[in-house]
């Protein structure tokens, strides 16, 4: 073989060097985004970034590049993600998410509240722990007050005031008391849930928005529950912002 023939060997090795090193530096630089939106804590989560990202994907292939967020096969078409009619509809419940996040950041942080969007809609979540005090459905006021205050007055905020909302209360799997004032957990859960929701109309909530249920041990966070941490986890009121539909 002659030193040119070697040369154009060479030369021809290194341009598909170079179309592998974009393609795997593209697919490098999107994980890394797409790690950093869910590892920061300061942020929640926006759906319709992280769907985005997914649509950037859709270029990567033996020879070509990943699509940028801003170019990606959305905007070639003269579109994004919010202009997606399933998107458009939680748009509302979206911003509504993360007014609540912004709204509720002491409390986040305290550990009393976790806020999430599911299926169902816009979930606060309460800490059974701090909400009730032990083994009980009486409300703890010195710890919850300054709380179901805000969650009254958000609930009456903006498109949420024109929403159902369902108040769910859950316990752990360990039995109550027969002989108590709660001879199952069905009882208990129901019965915190209707506390919450006097409290949620004394501070100003509009009571024929509401809906009430208890579900007992049957829908855990934690499962099985082998600490008493699995077990306080599982101890909450749920207050769900109904999506349209789920009412």
């Amino acid at each position: 073989m002659s030193d040119e023939e070697r040369r154009n060997k060479k030369k021809k090795g290194g341009s598909g060097a170079d179309d592998w090193l974009t393609t795997y530096a593209d697919m490098v630089t999107l994980l890394l985004t797409f790690f950093v939106i869910l590892m920061n804590p300061d942020n929640p989560i926006d759906s319709q970034r992280i769907e985005l990202i997914m649509q950037a994907f859709q270029g990567l292939g033996p020879l070509n590049g990943g699509n940028t967020l801003s170019e990606g096969i959305l905007a070639e078409l003269g579109n994004d993600v919010a202009a997606m009619p399933s998107v458009s509809r939680g748009n509302r419940l979206n911003e509504a998410r993360k007014k609540a996040i912004s709204e509720f950041q002491p409390e986040i942080r305290s550990r009393f509240v976790k806020i999430k969007e599911d299926e169902r809609g816009l979930v606060i979540s309460l800490a059974g722990d701090i909400l009730f005090k032990r083994a009980s459905a009486e409300v703890d006021l010195e710890q919850s007050r300054s709380a179901l205050q805000k969650l009254a007055r958000f609930l009456e905020q903006g498109e949420i005031a024109r929403r159902t909302i369902r108040i769910e209360g859950h316990t752990d799997a360990s039995p109550t008391d027969p002989e108590g004032p709660w001879p199952t957990n069905w009882e208990l859960s129901s019965a915190r849930s209707a506390a919450t929701l006097h409290y949620l109309v004394d501070y100003g909530a509009r009571e024929e928005r509401f809906q009430i249920a208890g579900f007992a041990d049957t829908a855990k966070i934690k499962e099985p529950e082998i600490t008493e941490e699995d077990r306080s986890e599982n101890r909450r009121v749920d207050v769900v912002i109904l999506k349209e539909g789920h009412e």
